[in-house]
């Protein structure tokens, strides 16, 4: 393995060289050409993610060549029988097992996908984690339909761009919001019917009026402004919750949730079915991911920054130095 980025309890490093374990009967060996970073990287290097094993090499995403093969990596690894949840024993690419930030990288060969002709190795790169979470947020939970006003906050993460993308692909009208006006203005360049800075006094009030009400939620931070959303939510709307970056939801009403009729629904990752279709999806509309900053393995430290200072739109891609 020519190159890794390891975390351990102490420190990110870079190295140009490690001895890779032998294969196991169902592995296959990969060259990374391309690997992203998703905010679990971070969240492990931070120790705050459970069942944190050390030392190990990060990196849930990665595209490159199994055997002269342009290949994607699903990172969903044994989620098990059941569609509706994930298995005890399910695990995500990158930690425990060795990930994605490396030369090269041993995955089940059932893992391996044919990559979109259409796109680079740096765009593919950024599909598996975010784009597997995004597709069954807004299709197997979320049950987009043609015309639904959906809302997806905190736009400018992985998750939340790739739902725009596949929210658009189904004939929904997109709103956005986010605490960056820069981020707003090139989510509308990407589609996005309008969008709101969640710093604004009366953001949701200014939401509700141009949307009209939304049918559809798909959201990243929870927090205190997950109220303020379900009382513009249309009755019968969707709540599709995939992550909590802003804690607990505090002041919660089931008043407004039984009344308005509305359903708040829990989601992460996703089944090696879904990420077919989510394959199939981004090849049938030419879907491209948006890309924030490629960086050389050597610079891991500095993409990671970048993550974790939220500065990205997009996902941040590291390709072997």
């Amino acid at each position: 393995m020519e190159a890794l980025f390891l975390a351990d309890k102490e420190t990110l490093s870079y190295s140009s060289s490690y001895q890779q374990p032998p294969l196991a009967e169902d592995e296959v060996d990969v060259e990374i050409k391309a690997a992203s970073l998703n905010h679990r990287d971070v969240w492990i290097t931070q120790g705050m993610y459970p069942g944190i094993t050390f030392p190990t090499i990060l990196g849930s995403d990665g595209a490159g060549l199994a055997a002269g093969r342009p290949v994607l990596i699903n990172p969903s690894i044994g989620w098990g029988n059941h569609p509706a949840y994930q298995d005890k024993q399910y695990q995500i690419l990158g930690m425990p097992k060795h990930g994605t930030l490396a030369g090269r990288v041993a995955v089940p060969a059932a893992q391996l996908y044919d990559m979109p002709p259409h796109l680079s190795f740096e765009q593919a790169a950024a599909i598996p984690l975010a784009g597997l979470t995004a597709y069954r947020a807004v299709f197997s939970k979320g049950q987009v339909r043609r015309d639904d006003r959906v809302l997806i906050t905190g736009i400018g993460g992985g998750v939340a761009l790739f739902a725009l993308l596949f929210a658009q692909a189904a004939g929904a009208e997109v709103y956005v919001s986010s605490g960056h006006d820069e981020k707003l203005d090139s989510a509308i360049g990407l589609g996005a019917k309008a969008g709101v800075n969640y710093h604004h006094e009366n953001w949701a009030k200014e939401l509700q009026q141009r949307s009209g009400g939304i049918d559809l939620v798909i959201d990243g931070a929870g927090g205190q402004g997950l109220q303020a959303i379900m009382k513009i939510c249309s009755p019968g709307a969707r709540l599709v919750l995939y992550g909590g970056g802003q804690g607990a939801v505090p002041e919660l009403s089931p008043q407004l949730i039984f009344w308005k009729q509305l359903s708040i629904l829990g989601t992460s990752m996703g089944t090696d079915a879904e990420f077919a279709a989510m394959l199939a999806l981004i090849n049938q509309h030419q879907l491209v991911p948006v890309v924030d900053e490629v960086y050389p393995l050597s610079e891991g430290k500095a993409a990671f920054r970048r993550m974790h200072e939220g500065k990205q739109f997009g996902k941040i891609v590291l390709v072997p130095s």
